[in-house]
């Protein structure tokens, strides 16, 4: 009976997420379209029948599109909940805190760095270069989360998140052949992928061959490039569960 019960729980919560989706969707156009079950005036409805027509023309391509975008907000709400933990450790912590914690961490692998290639100076840049990258990003996402509002940390906060992550290691790449040797070679299989399967469209992937070459600090320009709309990506999506689902 309980798992009955639990059956039916998650089967009208999918329910109510869709209906939420679509009526947000609805509202772009038409007003009073969200909960109006619980107001006085009730659902906006057209009193035309060409407004009736593009009432329920809407209403269809909503219905299609909340098929397609469902999925994506059940990956909203998985991301929501780490993203939760994240914010509250960050908003403990400060932007002082973060950063400092940063350098800590950071210190301390410069200095494992230190001893364990036998005082090479080349790998301590490189270890010293990431810290300085991943701590300016980490506190540059905790003042942009910090800011407010969901434009701002959807468009700067995530991203450099994002960039926090995936820099440092292309930065210590260009300061050490040891690490570059690990890092590069993945960086340019991806590149080539990149240009062969997705940039291929609209000449993008001619332009880039015969402008650039995929070295020094192009490396970083990429990583910079993929990790910044990967940002966008996952801040969008935590965007889209909260307005399925406001945060409580």
């Amino acid at each position: 009976m309980a798992v009955q019960s639990r059956r039916i729980g998650a089967i009208g919560a999918i329910q109510l997420d869709l209906r939420r989706l679509h009526e947000s969707w609805m509202e772009l156009l038409f007003p009073r379209q969200r909960d109006a079950a619980h107001s006085v005036l009730g659902k906006w409805t057209p009193s035309t029948t060409s407004g009736w027509a593009a009432y329920r023309s809407w209403a269809a391509l909503g219905a299609l599109l909340v098929a397609l975008a469902y999925p994506m907000t059940l990956a909203g709400f998985a991301l929501r909940f780490h993203t939760r933990r994240i914010d509250r450790v960050a908003a403990g912590l400060g932007v002082a805190g973060v950063m400092g914690l940063s350098v800590v961490v950071w210190g301390a692998l410069t200095a494992i760095s230190w001893f364990r290639f036998a005082y090479r100076g080349e790998e301590i840049v490189a270890v010293v270069a990431a810290a300085v990258v991943a701590t300016l990003a980490a506190g540059a996402a905790v003042v942009f989360a910090r800011v407010g509002g969901r434009a701002v940390t959807v468009a700067l906060a995530y991203p450099s998140a994002m960039t926090a992550l995936f820099l440092p290691p292309v930065v210590a790449a260009l300061f050490s052949p040891t690490v570059g040797a690990v890092v590069l070679p993945g960086s340019d299989a991806l590149a080539i992928w990149l240009l062969d399967e997705v940039l291929v469209y609209g000449g993008i992937e001619g332009y880039l061959r015969g402008h650039y070459s995929l070295e020094g600090v192009a490396y970083v320009a990429m990583w910079f490039a993929i990790a910044v709309p990967l940002g966008w990506l996952l801040g969008l999506l935590v965007a889209l569960a909260d307005v399925v689902r406001p945060r409580t």
